[in-house]
């Protein structure tokens, strides 16, 4: 029967039973008589022992089946004579289907450093860690939709080319079909200029405003020139958006989103998790507990300015009202001061995008941050403006162009409602749960500035 490592290795099949398995050397070791091989399959951490004796069929293959080598392997699983593990699989047949060669292949059994795995991103998958990462960032994206589908939201696809920028900060990459040169938007493909999205919320609201509650998890662009361990021209973006909602069923639904993907993390996955514990970020799993110990800090944004103000804590940027806040400034109000994860709300409505709900006092709006120990904001979002003459009056105020928004305005004409939802980077969220100190290590193959490999 055709298994994987981790099925054995689970002791999902009875002794002596008959397995053929498929996988990757990760080393060989021959003594008299026999070889003994340590292959993967990607299914688990753990590899799995074969014990080939060299009479038996196919035996001739394991010469060339060294570090990187894909074999197909048919024998009996029997318990481990060895140490570590309760089965092994002693061959009676052997495959090579593909050879590595030993003086070229990149990956040897040693700890590489994260920017040499970067060099070869289109390999490291392979390795203990980057395996056991990626398998993570799948299981995570499952916790994530779980949480969705048992509160009633509805999973919807937004556009990923788009003819609006959704945070009007212009840093969209251009998508077009004409060749260099001077060119008009109107000759172009779409008729007008058109981008990769930054944001799938304003197509998400028209939904939610139709489904009651909606939610998108998918990629997102920003050419934004920063070479930062928490940026990355590509990234995915889990936005749900809420019909009839306002900022405080807002803060609790972050809230209880990312209690509900620590417990799943703690619970479903920590075979996988305990070597980001003991070799990427010792103590991990003490602070992912600490993000379930009660409830999360939340104070107006002019009360966490002013207790950066007071802190007495030299910071690289000065704290004042009226502007946005630093990761150093998020990092001290969840790590230092409250020791625990922060809500801040109730930002100036000057550094804040339009479509925030303008507060009665006229400077601020209702908008939310989510602020974790080692990440910073991890979650971003807001009470939306559901009133018609304010909305147009913000959009006016941004320069923004109102023709353009034509669609996004009609759902304030026609059945407006309050409704709130946030923008939650899946990358940080990946960043935060195994300790990974750059977004460049939680995705397969990133996209950054000047780096478009693989």
């Amino acid at each position: 029967m055709k298994c994987s490592v981790a099925q054995v290795l689970a002791g999902t099949f009875p002794e002596d039973s008959e397995a053929l398995v498929n996988g990757w050397v990760r080393t060989r070791r021959d003594a008299k008589g026999f070889s003994f091989l340590e292959i993967n399959d990607g299914s688990c951490l753990a590899n799995l022992q074969v014990v080939a004796d060299d009479s038996l069929p196919g035996c001739a293959v394991l010469k060339a089946a060294q570090t990187g080598a894909a074999v197909g392997v048919r024998g009996r699983v029997l318990p481990s004579q060895g140490r570590g593990q309760a089965w092994e699989l002693r061959a009676e047949e052997l495959h090579l289907w593909g050879p590595a060669d030993p003086e070229s292949y990149p990956l040897q059994k040693k700890r590489h450093s994260d920017e040499f795995l970067r060099a070869n991103a289109h390999l490291r998958a392979r390795t203990n860690k980057f395996g056991a990462l990626f398998r993570l960032r799948s299981r995570f994206a499952q916790a994530v939709h779980g949480f969705f589908q048992e509160r009633g939201f509805f999973h919807v696809h937004t556009p990923i080319i788009t003819g609006s920028d959704c945070e009007g900060a212009g840093e969209l990459f251009r998508v077009t079909t004409l060749p260099p040169g001077p060119a008009r938007p109107a000759d172009d493909f779409f008729g007008q200029e058109a981008g990769l999205t930054v944001s799938g919320q304003l197509e998400a609201e028209m939904l939610a405003l139709a489904l009651g509650k909606v939610y998108t998890f998918g990629p997102a662009f920003r050419a934004e020139n920063s070479n930062t361990p928490r940026h990355a021209a590509e990234f995915w973006m889990i936005e749900p958006e809420m019909a009839f909602a306002d900022l405080g069923d807002d803060m609790d639904l972050a809230e209880d989103l990312l209690r509900h993907v620590v417990e799943f993390a703690l619970g479903q996955c920590r075979d996988d998790l305990e070597l980001f514990d003991r070799f990427v970020e010792p103590g991990l799993f003490k602070r992912l507990e600490k993000l379930l110990a009660g409830r999360y800090q939340r104070l107006p944004y002019g009360e966490a300015v002013e207790i950066l103000k007071s802190s007495g804590q030299k910071f690289e940027y000065a704290p004042a009202w009226g502007l946005d806040l630093q990761t150093e400034h998020e990092r001290h109000l969840c790590e230092v001061h409250f020791k625990k994860p922060v809500i801040v709300h109730d930002y100036p409505a000057a550094i804040k995008p339009f479509y925030m709900r303008l507060s009665d006092d006229g400077r601020t709006v209702a908008a939310m941050d989510l602020l974790v120990p080692k990440v910073g904001e991890l979650v971003g979002g807001s009470q939306r403006e559901e009133r018609l003459d304010v909305l147009e009056g913000r959009m006016r105020q941004m320069g923004l162009n109102l023709e353009s928004y034509w669609w996004y305005l009609d759902s304030r004409r026609f059945g407006s409602a309050p409704h709130s939802g946030f923008g939650l980077g899946f990358e940080r969220l990946l960043m935060l749960l195994t300790g990974a100190p750059n977004i460049r290590d939680v995705i397969p193959f990133p996209r950054t500035p000047r780096n478009l490999e693989f």
